[in-house]
Formats: C-alpha cells, sequence, structure tokens
C-alpha cells in the first residue's frame, strides 16, 4: 500500500547539533572540498618544549638569578668592586656615634686609613675577609648631606638611643629617607651598659616594640664590645643589597679626593678633579655630569690613579714581613712608580652639549609683504593726520616733525608740572632729613637716649612681625576652608563688566568629552623647552641600550679622576668645608627644559595650607631645585582641573618647569620657614614629562532665583548689566541641586534675567554658571637651594586658629 504523503517532522522533533572540526579544521575543510594552503609553522610553536625541558629551562634561570646576586655580593668591598660604603647616621641626639666609629676601627688585622680633614670619615680594610668599607658620618640635623650621601651609600647604618630610639629630627630625617629611596640598612644600639641585665633586656624590648612600625622583622645590633662590631660588619656585607633605580641606571661616584685648578681668564671658574670609585654603571666622558646642588658640567677627561684602597699593596723588596700592615701599606703606596694613565678624553663631535633651553626667535613668525590695498590704506592714514605747520625756510620734514604745536607745548607743561610736584615733595622730604641730621649733630647727649629707645623698639618690631605672620597665616587658612566649602565659586565685579573681567575663559558642555586642543595659544616660555614625539618609547630605547651595556667608558670599580670643566669656586669651598660631593651621569636629553609631572600626596606632619604658584623646594631623584608649581587633579581624562591649594585627602599632580629626568625618581617638596628650615609638606613621584598635558582653571560665578515657576526662573546677582547677560547667554547653568538649564533673555538692564531649567527650582537652591581658561605655569626655575636650618618641631597653634574662625 503507498503511503499518500511523505512524513514530515513535528514541533516536537529532536534537533541535534552540527558537528564541529575543532582544531582538526584542515580535514573538515578537505571534506568541504578544495585545496587546503601549506601553512608554515609559527616560532612559537618550534620553542615549545617538553616537560622536562622545561623543568631544566626553570632551574637554569633561577640558578643565574642566584648566581647574579652572589656575584653582586661578592664584587662589593671586593678587590674587584668598589668599595663597599656605609653612612652613619645618628637618629637622636644622645646617640653616640664617636663610640661607634671607635669599635669599628678596633677590628683586629684591619687597616684604618682616617679621611684628611673630615671628621668621622674613614676607610677601613681587611685582606683577611677581602673586604673593604668606607664609612661616612652624617649628621641627622644636616638635611641635605644625609640625602646627598643616601643617594649613593651602598647601606645605611642607623645608630639609636638605646631608651628613646629616635627623636623628632631623627623622625624628619626618617621621613624624608623613606621618601626618596632607602638602601641596605642596619640598626645599631651602642650604649646602654650602665642599666642592670634585667633592665637591660626590658630596654630592648620597649625599643623595638618602638622601632616595629618604621622597620618591621629588623633586627637591633648592640654595639658595646669589638665582637659585636665583627658581627654587624659580617651583616652589612652579607645582607642583600637593595636597589635604587634612578641610581642604578647611572653612573654615580662620591668624592674621595678633590682638586681646583682655576682657569686662565678667571680664578672664579676653573677645572675640577675629582677622584673616586664609580659606581651604578659605566661612566662615559662624553656625557655630562651633575654635581648634586651645583648643576650641570661637562668632562675633559678621565684618568686612572693608582688605588688608594687596594687590599693587596706592592711591598718593597727587602722590607720584613713582621712589619704591621699599616705601614706597609703606606710605604708600599709611596713606592708605587705607577704614571697616572688617561684613560679616555672627550670627543668634541660625540660630547653632550649644556644647551638647556631653545632660544627663541622672534621673527620666526611668516613675513609677508603688504598688498596694494593696504599701502594705499596707510597712505590714506597719513593724509588724514597731516597738519600744517609753519616753519623756516629750508626745513626739512624730518625737522618739521620735531616742531611742536602751541596745544602741545600745554601738554607738556601739565607732564613737567607733575614732575615737579614730585621733584618738590623730595626735595622737602630731604630738607627735613638734613634738619633731623643737624639736629641730631648738635644734641650729642639726646643721641644716646635716642638709641636706647631704638633698641627697644626692634624688639617690638620682631614681635609685630610675629604676630603678621599669625596673621597672614590665619587669613590662609579662611582662604582655604572658604575654597572647600564653596569650591572655585568667585564674585562677579561691579566696577568691571563680566564680560571684560572674564573675557579669557570660555564655556563647555562637558568638561569631561569637549575637545580643547593642547596646541591652542601657547605660552612664550613653550618655544624654550623641549618635547619628545613619544617620550615613553625614547625612555625605552635608552634603558634598554643600558641593559644591553653597550656603553664604552669608566668601569663600575675603577678609581678614577674627573676633569669636570667650568665648575665655581664655591663647590670646591663646600668640599672643604665638610659638604659631600656627589656626581652623577647624566642620560641623553637630561639637561634640557620641559614640562614635569609628579604624583605628590600631602605629608601627614604638615597640615599649613599650600598655595598654588607658591615657591616650593623640590629633591627629584638627584636634583634639587626651587619653583614656583601648580597643582591639579590626578584624573585618567585628558583635561585636569586646576586645585588652589594642596589638599590633605587626595592625591594631586604638580606641574612646573624643570630639567627632563626619566622615571621611576622620588619627589619630596619641602617649603622653607622665615628662619631658614625646611619643612617636608609631600611626597610622590615623578609621573611623566609632558607639555600637553591640560590643566584648566575654573571659575564659578553664582547667582539666586528671585521668582520661581514650573521650569522657569528669574535669577539675579549673577551679573549686574544686560550686555553680560547677552554675552554669557550660550553658556550652560546648572544648580547646586542638580538641575541644568541655560538663559533664555535678559530682564531690565540690573543684570536679572529669565531662565529655564528641566525642573522646578527650590528656593534655597543655587544657580551657577562654569567657565573655564587653560593655565601654565611660571618660569621659576632656580637651581640654588639655600643650606636648611637645622630642624626642630614647630609648636604650631592650630586649635586657636580653628576657634578664631569659627
Amino acid at each position: 500500500m503507498v503511503a499518500a504523503g511523505a512524513h514530515r517532522p513535528g514541533p516536537l522533533k529532536q534537533q541535534n547539533k552540527a558537528h564541529k572540526g575543532g582544531k582538526h579544521s584542515g580535514s573538515s575543510q578537505r571534506r568541504a572540498g578544495g585545496r587546503v594552503s601549506v601553512k608554515a609553522q609559527p616560532r612559537r610553536r618550534l620553542r615549545d618544549l617538553s616537560r622536562v625541558d622545561r623543568r631544566h629551562q626553570a632551574l637554569q634561570l633561577r640558578r643565574q638569578r642566584k648566581e647574579a646576586v652572589l656575584a653582586e655580593k661578592r664584587s662589593l668591598g671586593s678587590r674587584d668592586g668598589p668599595p663597599h660604603l656605609v653612612v652613619l647616621v645618628p637618629l637622636h641626639s644622645r646617640a653616640a656615634a664617636h663610640d661607634t666609629l671607635r669599635l669599628l676601627q678596633s677590628q683586629d688585622s684591619a687597616v684604618v686609613r682616617v679621611d684628611e680633614g673630615r671628621a668621622g670619615s674613614f676607610a677601613l680594610l681587611c685582606p683577611r675577609l677581602k673586604q673593604r668599607w668606607r664609612f661616612v658620618t652624617a649628621q641627622a640635623g644636616d638635611l641635605h648631606t644625609v640625602l646627598d650621601l643616601a643617594k649613593v651609600a651602598d647601606s645605611l647604618l642607623f645608630i639609636l638611643d638605646p631608651a628613646d630610639g629616635w627623636d623628632s629630627a631623627g623622625e624628619h630625617c626618617l621621613s624624608c629617607l623613606f621618601t626618596q629611596g632607602l638602601p641596605s640598612y642596619a640598626l645599631a644600639v651602642p650604649g646602654g651598659t650602665d642599666l642592670p641585665p634585667k633592665k637591660q633586656i626590658d630596654a630592648r624590648k620597649k625599643l623595638a616594640k618602638a622601632i616595629e612600625k618604621r622597620f618591621p622583622e629588623a633586627k637591633l645590633f648592640p654595639l658595646n664590645t669589638e665582637q659585636e662590631s665583627s658581627l654587624l660588619l659580617r651583616h652589612l656585607a652579607t645582607q642583600k643589597q637593595r636597589h635604587l633605580a634612578f641610581r642604578d641606571r647611572r653612573a654615580h661616584l662620591l668624592a674621595y679626593a678633590a682638586e681646583f685648578v682655576p682657569g686662565q681668564e678667571s680664578d672664579l671658574v676653573g677645572t675640577l678633579k675629582v677622584s673616586g670609585f664609580v659606581r651604578g654603571q659605566t661612566l662615559n666622558v662624553n656625557s655630562l655630569v651633575h654635581i648634586v646642588g651645583h648643576g650641570d658640567f661637562q668632562m675633559s677627561q678621565v684618568d686612572a690613579p693608582p688605588d688608594p684602597l687596594t687590599l693587596n699593596p706592592r711591598v718593597v723588596k727587602g722590607q720584613k714581613r713582621s712589619q704591621d700592615m699599616e705601614d706597609d701599606s703606606v710605604n708600599g703606596t709611596d713606592e708605587m712608580e705607577e704614571d697616572v694613565k688617561v684613560l679616555m678624553k672627550a670627543d668634541p663631535n660625540k660630547q653632550e652639549s649644556l644647551q638647556s633651553e631653545v632660544v627663541p626667535d622672534p621673527m620666526e613668525g611668516e613675513q609677508t609683504w603688504p598688498t596694494e590695498e593696504e599701502l594705499q590704506e596707510a597712505e590714506a592714514s597719513l593724509k588724514a593726520n597731516r597738519r600744517v605747520v609753519k616753519v623756516p625756510k629750508g626745513t626739512s620734514k624730518y625737522q618739521a616733525a620735531w616742531i611742536v604745536d602751541d596745544g602741545e607745548e600745554g601738554n607738556q607743561e601739565d607732564d613737567d608740572d607733575e614732575d615737579d610736584d614730585t621733584d618738590d615733595d623730595m626735595m622737602e622730604e630731604a630738607v627735613s632729613q638734613e634738619g633731623e641730621s643737624s639736629e641730631e649733630e648738635e644734641e650729642p647727649a639726646e643721641e644716646e637716649c635716642e638709641t636706647m629707645t631704638i633698641s627697644e623698639c626692634l624688639r617690638d618690631d620682631q614681635y609685630d612681625e610675629k604676630v603678621e605672620e599669625d596673621e597672614q597665616m590665619l587669613e590662609r587658612y579662611k582662604q582655604e576652608r572658604m575654597d572647600e566649602m564653596f569650591p572655585d565659586e568667585v564674585d562677579t565685579p561691579r566696577d568691571v563688566p563680566a564680560r571684560v573681567r572674564f573675557q579669557k575663559y570660555r564655556g563647555l558642555k562637558s568638561f569631561r568629552t569637549s575637545p580643547w586642543d593642547p596646541k591652542e595659544n601657547l605660552p612664550r616660555d613653550y618655544a624654550r623647552i623641549f618635547q619628545f614625539q613619544d617620550f615613553s618609547r625614547t625612555r625605552k630605547h635608552l634603558f634598554r641600550q643600558i641593559e644591553k651595556e653597550e656603553t664604552e667608558g669608566a668601569s663600575v670599580g675603577w678609581y678614577v679622576t674627573l676633569h669636570v670643566c667650568n665648575v665655581p669656586v664655591s663647590v670646591m669651598e663646600s668640599f672643604r668645608e665638610g659638604k659631600p660631593l656627589v656626581l652623577f651621569s647624566l642620560l641623553p636629553h637630561e639637561q634640557k627644559m620641559s614640562v614635569l609631572n609628579f604624583l605628590v600626596r600631602r605629608h601627614p606632619s604638615n597640615s599649613e595650607p599650600v598655595r598654588a604658584k607658591e615657591e616650593l623646594i623640590f629633591h627629584c631623584g638627584f636634583r634639587r631645585f626651587r619653583a614656583s608649581p601648580l597643582f591639579s587633579q590626578h584624573t585618567s581624562a585628558d583635561k585636569h582641573k586646576l586645585e588652589r591649594f594642596l589638599r590633605l585627602d587626595a592625591a594631586l599632580v604638580v606641574t612646573l618647569y624643570a630639567p627632563i629626568t626619566f622615571p621611576p625618581a622620588s619627589v619630596l617638596l619641602f617649603k622653607q620657614r622665615s628662619n631658614g628650615m625646611h619643612d617636608l609638606i609631600a611626597t610622590g613621584s615623578l609621573l611623566s614629562v609632558d607639555p600637553d598635558r591640560i590643566v584648566i582653571k575654573r571659575l564659578v560665578l553664582s547667582g539666586h532665583p528671585f521668582k520661581i515657576f514650573t521650569k522657569m526662573a528669574v535669577v539675579r546677582y549673577m551679573f549686574f548689566n544686560r550686555e553680560d547677560v547677552m554675552w554669557f547667554k550660550p553658556v550652560e547653568l546648572r544648580t547646586k541641586w542638580g538641575r541644568r538649564g541655560h538663559i533664555k533673555e535678559p530682564l531690565g538692564t540690573h543684570g536679572h534675567m529669565k531662565c529655564h531649567f528641566d525642573g522646578q527650582l527650590k528656593s534655597q537652591d543655587t544657580v551657577l554658571l562654569n567657565l573655564y581658561k587653560r593655565v601654565f605655569p611660571k618660569w621659576t626655575y632656580d637651581p640654588h637651594v639655600p643650606e636648611p636650618v637645622p630642624w626642630v618641631r614647630s609648636e604650631s597653634a592650630l586649635p586657636v586658629q580653628e576657634v578664631e574662625m569659627e
């Protein structure tokens, strides 16, 4: 029997998924028909290793890292590497630094070389241990010395008080060191033996608990005997070295000796011969060097004198072995017949230039010849300005231009009268001063009485100055509080039209999304700076060259003498006074000026208000300088709002003109007090070198609703004339309660305006109008930073000021 029709599946028929080829796409394509192109085996698959090979590779990498760490430990302080530089930092006024130095110098089988003219500085040579150290002492009160020595130190040895640990000056010093970057360190506690044994244990436990916050898992080393000093030296030699990125990528050295050779033209400028051990990277003679605190300089040549701290000095023939090691080393160095070798001389074609700024050409703009219409307009204006003057016969046009009319003579006479009035006033003051001086000459007895009263007046003036400082500080606190309560709000001026006062500002539909050209209306200072096409790419290229060790020059560990050109004699004078002389080689472009952006956060120890464009002291990596920066918000947008004060609760970006520095680099911000002390106000790091970063200043004009309707309102007190309302009509309005609107039309002639909003206003609401302008930092870069006075904690009267403000 034949079926009437074909069977068709119902709606409940099961639908199976089609087969997927997965990784075997080639076979499915063959089944589908057609030719399959031959694929080249990628390199990644050729490098795929088996499980055993991967395990061997990981083992090799681990072994290489371990060998690199061991090689670094062995090279530091060895015969081939630089001496282990240890900086002693007493953190308390009662810390016994002299006892520590005495114990470290009393090592058996060690030679002590004391630096001439430098107290607390000596070298320790141990041929038996194949180690050599150099110890330098820095006082905690001398901030610049501590920071400069910590930039190049291999280890820091903190000297603590057995009872209190550190005082307020030590706390300030630790805050600065932790922010700049702390190398390897050790904690030594000399003294404390006068206490009973049980109290000594309790005091040590109390001290360990006190230092736990600053130094977690740190070990305290008592330092009272020679055996304890030997343990401390062993710990310093074997502990893991902490790396600071800004110094590991640059060659640097601490001066062991220096000599100044005056120049031919002047005795104030000459060649400085600095001797020391190269650290960090290979030193090239064609690169620039930065002397910390003094500036950038060029080198003429690099010499290789004999090593003064050698572990194996030469022994003179016929000398007895039984003599002391110290005498042996001294006589050996005296009998060395090694001439100073010239390693390399600077090549003028390859040497880096000292040019830090671009010299802008004011005539560089496009110059076009005037058209015929412009020439005719100029002739017509000359004819209109011509005047008929009676002149003697034979007078030229040039001479006739100098003949003055009667009216002009009258104006000139008026000006002369004003000058005469000022001269008369000055003459009267001079006559009165002469009369007073003659009276003082006639009455010498009264003069002595006056000196007594002047001294009292000086005391009163000094007291009044302190009161004036307090009043200024109170005014700053009020301004900071007002800026927190009413951010960016300003009063509309009554005497100047708002369209004139705010003519450089513009309105934005959206601060986040509205475009702003970074090359628009740049200041003249931008013609003096350098800008990279791609800063991050240049930085990566330089660091890659450093890692490949492609630089030629003096290797790490060599004892060299650098001939630094055109150095002022003040550098040598500071070295003779006992200040450390620290040199850093500069990477390419690091002497050039640009716009630097630092990401900083307010330090909790300081809460005084700091305004934008106020002069601050910067310690950026190996540089220090003064500048007046801008503060702006740290966001991911392309525009950043200006902040008028350094906030306590947020990280801000500091923008200023300064020499280029390749990050990473730490940043410390100091503010100088009236008495010369430097207060740490903020800490952070270098964010970028970017002149195109847009910093926008916002102004907020406020008005109040006068009459309120459903979606309309009459607003007053924002403007005070009709023309200003028409000028700012295109700008969008907003309110503090979230309403948005725009200006419809002005009402009357006194600044009232009818506004339309997206909802009904509240009577207590405030209408706001935002205006924006791009701002640029001022060129206030100054490389000279005065030496700070030893720091003392200031006794501020904040509660009293807060009560007065309330």
